[in-house]
């Protein structure tokens, strides 16, 4: 019996210790089991944190890339389109721009240029091209995403408003230093002609230079005038104020200051504007309009000839004609001749200007809440302006609004008025 319990034993502890060993190492993969489910569990976790995190990422970006005014584009070395933010879109119209060559949607051999030798040089260039008229300053830059594939991402700034600007500005810097240079030449030829013939100038000839002198300083008013009139109109700092007024006074005011220069050219200004008109205007302002429309028909019309000025009731306005027997304004001109620093053919005129009166005849005109335009001249009758001002007992209101203020370079005597 002793040796069948020890033959037991001997057979029981080994499975024994077996079993154990078995069981710790159960135990063991079950701890393993777990903490690499824990592990799981939190590289999960992390995952999906990390993809929350890069879809925000991905909608802050686009969003930040469809806010942007620039126009935002990314290609792939073969130049076709893989993205491109809302900005880019109105090259496009409607047309998916994916997948599609950038140089053969828009036709640009110079954006295409640029793109090849950003991706052959592995470098950011910048420059500036035309595309339908519209100038564009590009910037391009290779995106390397892996070690075979790049891409190119191209920033493109609509910069035609910039270069217009640029441009205006030059043109007027040249026609100032035109229009400076002339008069004061001349001033000084006739004040050191005063002083020869001996010490002894004419008493007759003295009084004629000194006119002369006056007109060509009534020029350099009047150009001072409008430079100042320009800076006022950009910021907005004079106050108009609109209150009922006699039209007639109003226009016989503005020709009164002009009629010193119709004399020199043996013109006459007429106004057939009816006493009876009262309108809802700033006096001193509309007196500017008249004054820059009336100066541009005197300097426009040839010798011995009338400008008319004429006024009719319309609903709630009254319209102002400006009439000329001048070379007149070109159907193809009638808008632009409005645009700051614009000046039509001045060869059939011989006189230079800056280009800033008819615009700020416009700012004034719809300050009033009217319309100012030109007829074209395609009959030959002669310049014609008109502009139209609310009539004094209007039912509007007129906000209070910024405008230049009143020039008066030009001083007359007399007025000429039929009825």
């Amino acid at each position: 019996m002793e040796s069948l319990l020890v033959l037991f034993a001997a057979a029981f502890i080994p499975l024994a210790y077996a079993g154990f060993r078995l069981q710790r190492k159960v135990q063991c993969l079950q701890e393993t089991v777990s903490s690499r489910d824990s592990e799981i569990d939190r590289l999960r976790h992390q995952l999906a944190s990390t993809e929350h995190e890069s879809s925000e990422t991905r909608v802050l970006y686009a969003t930040a890339s469809d806010a942007a005014f620039d126009l935002l584009l990314i290609l792939d070395e073969a130049g076709k389109i893989v993205t491109y933010n809302q900005a880019a879109e109105r090259l496009f119209g409607d047309t998916s721009a994916a997948g599609e060559r950038l140089c053969d949607l828009l036709g640009s051999g110079d954006l295409a240029n640029l793109v090849d030798y950003t991706l052959n040089e592995h470098d950011s260039i910048e420059e500036q091209f035309v595309l339908e008229d519209v100038y564009y300053r590009a910037r391009t830059q290779v995106v390397p995403i892996a070690e075979c594939r790049r891409f190119v991402a191209v920033a493109m700034q609509d910069v035609t408003n910039l270069v217009n600007l640029n441009r205006a500005r030059r043109d007027l810097v040249a026609n100032i230093s035109h229009e400076l240079r002339t008069p004061i030449t001349r001033i000084r030829l006739i004040i050191e002609g005063l002083f020869l013939d001996a010490d002894r100038p004419k008493r007759k000839a003295s009084i004629q230079s000194l006119k002369e002198i006056a007109m060509e300083t009534d020029a350099l008013l009047w150009l001072s005038q409008e430079l100042l009139d320009l800076s006022m109109i950009e910021s907005g700092e004079a106050i108009m104020r609109l209150v009922p007024t006699s039209l007639a006074q109003v226009v016989d005011e503005a020709i009164e200051r002009l009629i010193p220069q119709a004399e020199m050219k043996d013109l006459t200004i007429v106004s057939h504007v009816p006493r009876s008109f009262a309108v809802l205007c700033d006096a001193d302002q509309l007196k500017r309009v008249l004054g820059n429309l009336i100066h541009n028909a005197i300097k426009w019309s040839p010798s011995k000839q009338a400008i008319t000025i004429t006024a009719a009731e319309l609903e709630d306005e009254v319209s102002i004609s400006i009439l000329d027997k001048g070379p007149g304004v070109p159907e193809d001109l009638r808008e632009r001749i409005f645009e700051r620093f614009y000046q039509a053919d001045v060869s059939r005129s011989g006189d230079d200007g800056t280009g800033l009166g008819l615009a700020i005849c416009k700012h004034i005109i719809e300050a009033h809440g009217g319309r100012i335009w030109a007829e074209g001249n395609s009959r030959g009758e002669g310049g014609h302006f008109l502009f139209t001002v609310l009539k004094a007992d209007a039912n509007f209101e007129i906000e209070t609004q910024p405008v230049v203020p009143e020039a008066s370079s030009v001083h007359a005597t007399g007025i000429a008025n039929a009825g």
